[in-house]
């Protein structure tokens, strides 16, 4: 199965810099039920790959596991990454734009799937 799931190069060239830092082998993506709205992302660096992750590498050679437990709700994700300067704060995040969201919390910390 596809899961036609997209990464920006400066998504792969954070998660690179993280994998470097840390030893990883590659980047899981997973969803863990919390929040207000029910869901949030649980992307994580990992030394090794689960038997059931889904594995496929990014345009720049990054290898992203995602626990197919949760892949109908990462269908279509795009995942990007932002270096920000708002109000002189300075925010250097993930952001992942996910086609199957309904709602996000007011945080924007959780998300729902109707």
């Amino acid at each position: 199965m596809n899961p036609n799931i997209t990464f920006t190069d400066a998504a792969s060239v954070y998660i690179k810099r993280m994998l470097e830092k840390s030893n990883g082998i590659g980047f899981r993506l997973s969803v863990k039920k919390t929040g207000c709205s029910g869901y949030s992302y649980l992307p994580t660096v990992v030394a090794t790959a689960n038997a059931v992750d889904m594995t496929f590498e990014t345009a720049n050679g990054v290898a992203i596991f995602i626990d197919t437990a949760w892949l109908n709700l990462l269908q279509g994700l795009h995942v990007d990454y932002v270096d920000e300067d708002k109000s002189g704060l300075k925010q250097k995040r993930l952001v992942f734009t996910n086609p199957n969201e309904s709602s996000r919390c007011g945080c924007g910390e959780s998300f729902h799937i109707e």
